[in-house]
């Protein structure tokens, strides 16, 4: 069952801000308060191969819900360049570009909205960017402190700078071996080589951030899945909750 946290105004401890994943679900998201407020941001975060994907494509079915997919297709083509396949490749020469790279497109996407009063479901954010998948290459030393610490500027001016509006954290807590599965099934080229223990870094970085309160205050709530269920029990699920994430913005006539 997927599981919701709540996020306080006053700083609290991880034990009561925080529902750990193996508990039993608590009652539903209560949206009471605000229903027909509109411009909600829905941020979708996981590992890779977590199944982000099946997510998102559920929700293409409504009209008012904007779905804006991280861009691996422009990463793949800077200026002739495939930087995804460089970062896996060489990652100590070429992380801080590609962390560059994938801020700006966090960024421009918190930013962008082409229609207005939608609920915009992002996949993957700013927040993850910093607090995992940048936090992972520094621990694993594979980024040169100078570029991290250019890095980190660039998003503490955002911090102070850019209302960034986060108003529900979907997560999607799937297993590092879970994920390689996955991963293998779809067959991306760029993927081929990611080792079990990257996956597991990024599974301990994303708990620490979500679940355990490591990486500061979260800017929103939280609804955990498990998603380790297969792909077709997991849609069941995203379908079970989906007027709660909705939360009175969708229209009730899916696109047909």
């Amino acid at each position: 069952m997927a599981k919701q946290t709540t996020h306080e105004t006053d700083v609290m401890t991880c034990e009561e801000d925080i529902i750990p994943s193996p508990t039993p679900s608590p009652p539903r998201i209560d949206f009471n308060q605000q229903r027909a407020r509109t411009g909600k941001t829905v941020i979708v975060e996981g590992n890779i191969g977590c199944g982000k994907t099946t997510f998102l494509n559920y929700f293409r079915r409504y009209k008012n819900v904007e779905i804006l997919k991280e861009p691996v297709d422009e990463w793949k083509n800077i200026a002739g360049y495939n930087a995804l396949d460089l970062m896996y490749k060489d990652a100590m020469r070429w992380s801080a570009a590609f962390e560059c790279l994938v801020t700006l497109s966090m960024l421009k996407h918190h930013e962008q909205a082409k229609k207005p009063h939608t609920l915009k479901m992002l996949e993957r954010s700013i927040y993850s960017t910093r607090h995992c998948f940048m936090e992972n290459l520094r621990e694993s030393q594979l980024i040169p402190s100078v570029d991290f610490s250019i890095l980190k500027e660039y998003h503490k001016w955002v911090d102070l700078h850019k209302h960034i509006q986060v108003d529900l954290i979907v997560y999607l807590r799937a297993s590092p071996e879970t994920c390689v599965q996955r991963m293998k099934k779809r067959n991306r080229s760029e993927e081929a080589g990611v080792p079990l223990e990257y996956l597991q870094a990024l599974h301990r970085l994303h708990d620490d951030w979500l679940l355990h309160g490591k990486r500061g205050k979260l800017p929103a709530p939280v609804l955990v899945f498990d998603a380790d269920k297969d792909l077709p029990d997991l849609q069941e699920e995203i379908a079970s909750y989906s007027h709660d994430i909705l939360s009175g913005l969708a229209t009730s006539d899916p696109v047909q």
